[in-house]
């Protein structure tokens, strides 16, 4: 029942997010704010994380190429197609639900529990506009900038453990990357990247605003958030391969 009244009370929300804003230059100033820490913050952990994965990816295919009629070259276009449609987008988004997403609950959590939004809203702000929409603005914009990053440092490590370790040519490899490209897998990347960065802030901001209680149900908000987050974003991952893939 409660997940039914949080359901309720999101989509009720929502309207008061996307109101015109009472001050564009605020609201400007915020959003770039929003967009560096969001960015130039989360991309140390897409590096990591991508480059491994992309790695780990060409490693495990490979092993499963010994001893079978399958092209060698076929590694490249393994490692290009999984991180295009899949690895990047998702994995990129579940990671950055943890941090971007618990952060931005607990910022407008710990706001909340300050009274600033009463305060704010007394002075007349539309506290829900002015604390999500740069937020979510920001995340549409940077998220897809970080899957991209992530896609291409996926497929750089993946060439890494394919010819520096595995022991493929550089030829082969590259050819796979350039073999059966489907322009459309790009648009599924994009599409995932831009619903999944609507995800992880709204629900994020969700947990904060609405918050009760002391610092116990903030680091509780912030739980919520990344575990909603999470599940959500692999709720729609299947929801959009079943529509755009089927």
């Amino acid at each position: 029942m409660q997940l039914i009244r949080d359901f309720g009370r999101f989509i009720a929300w929502l309207p008061d997010i996307f109101s015109r804003p009472e001050n564009w230059a605020m609201y400007y100033k915020e959003t770039i704010r929003q967009m560096y820490d969001i960015g130039i913050g989360s991309l140390p952990i897409v590096f990591i994380i991508s480059g491994f994965i992309g790695g780990v990816t060409a490693i495990q295919f490979s092993y499963q190429l010994e001893g079978t009629m399958i092209p060698p070259y076929y590694i490249g276009y393994i490692v290009r197609d999984i991180m295009l449609i899949e690895m990047a987008v998702t994995l990129t988004c579940i990671v950055l639900a943890g941090k971007v997403g618990s952060t931005m609950a607990a910022e407008i959590g710990g706001m909340r529990q300050k009274e600033h939004i009463d305060a704010m809203e007394i002075m007349g702000v539309n506290t829900s506009a002015y604390l999500v929409m740069p937020k979510l603005i920001a995340s549409i914009v940077i998220i897809p900038v970080l899957v991209s990053v992530s896609a291409l440092i996926g497929i750089s490590g993946g060439y890494f453990a394919a010819v520096m370790v595995g022991g493929y040519s550089s030829v082969e490899f590259i050819r796979g990357l350039r073999s059966v490209f489907i322009p459309f897998n790009v648009t599924i990347m994009y599409i995932k990247a831009f619903v999944f960065a609507f995800i992880i802030t709204s629900v994020a901001c969700y947990q904060g605003y609405f918050v009760k209680g002391g610092s116990i149900e903030l680091g509780e908000a912030s739980t919520r958030a990344v575990v909603f987050g999470s599940i959500l974003i692999l709720v729609a991952d299947l929801i959009i391969a079943l529509i755009l893939m089927s």
